[in-house]
């Protein structure tokens, strides 16, 4: 694992939390609502995000790995969180094309991630992630990428629904030419699915995912499904049940805010 010492903050914060850890030199687990980050000494080695593929569909959905290779590797070294080691060292994949996949992991699901949120994040001390160490990246240069993508996507189209919402082909379509990698994501483009869907389904980064959905949708060949509000869900005299969670302290907080909204 590389220890180099991390530069002095010059992104913006876009977690204080996240800047604190680092500048102590954390190692766990920051929980936020839409993914988790992974430190070590103050630096991130690991992200996963429920909005992204994570680095085990990447590397077979792309042929780097075989999915019976996985599957050894997590048997064999996962309970001593040494997977990529052991990938690396049974000669099942190149430690270049180990490294590359997982930063490309990492930053995609930190991107998602480190959203803004109205939930509190939560820090688990000493918690490590079973991939093991590959490349740490410091916190200020995930921050950076993070920002990045946000800026590229905005200047692509700047509606951020098409990022969650499920997607449909435009009523009326314009006669504009397709690459056929945004032609891959058009054809999957159905009413129902969403752009996490679609990485899903494809095996590539969520990220770039959103890059060809607001492309697509610029160009007017996508358009997002606006979701009709259900009134019976907020008529007055009806209380929504609470959000079902393992973590008991964001369930009493979704609680408390659900009891305040009915208010």
């Amino acid at each position: 694992m590389r220890t180099a010492t991390a530069p002095m903050s010059t992104a913006p914060a876009l977690s204080p939390m996240l800047q604190r850890l680092a500048a102590e030199r954390a190692t766990g687990a920051l929980m936020r609502d839409h993914g988790t980050l992974y430190l070590a000494d103050g630096q991130v080695v690991h992200a996963e995000s429920p909005a992204t593929p994570g680095i085990d569909i990447l590397l077979t959905a792309s042929g780097a790995l075989h999915r019976d290779g996985w599957w050894d590797a997590i048997a064999q070294a996962g309970a001593g969180q040494r997977v990529g080691r052991y990938l690396v060292d049974s000669g099942r994949i190149p430690g270049g094309a180990l490294e590359l996949c997982h930063l490309g992991a990492l930053y995609d699901a930190a991107f998602f991630a480190l959203a803004p949120t109205r939930s509190p994040a939560r820090f688990r001390y000493g918690v490590s992630h079973w991939i093991g160490p590959v490349h740490p990246v410091p916190v200020d240069a995930v921050q950076r990428e993070t920002l990045r993508r946000q800026e590229l996507l905005d200047r692509i189209w700047p509606d951020a629904v098409t990022d969650s919402a499920p997607l449909a082909r435009a009523p009326h379509p314009l006669d504009a030419p397709v690459p056929p990698r945004q032609r891959r994501v058009l054809d999957l483009v159905d009413g129902v699915r969403t752009a996490t869907d679609i990485a899903q389904h494809l095996g590539r980064s969520a990220f770039h995912i959103l890059v060809d959905l607001r492309r697509l949708t610029a160009a007017g060949l996508v358009e997002a499904v606006r979701q009709t509000p259900d009134v019976s869900a907020t008529a007055p005299g009806r209380i929504a049940l609470p959000e079902v969670t393992a973590d008991p302290d964001v369930a009493l907080l979704r609680r408390l805010r659900d009891a305040l909204e009915a208010l």
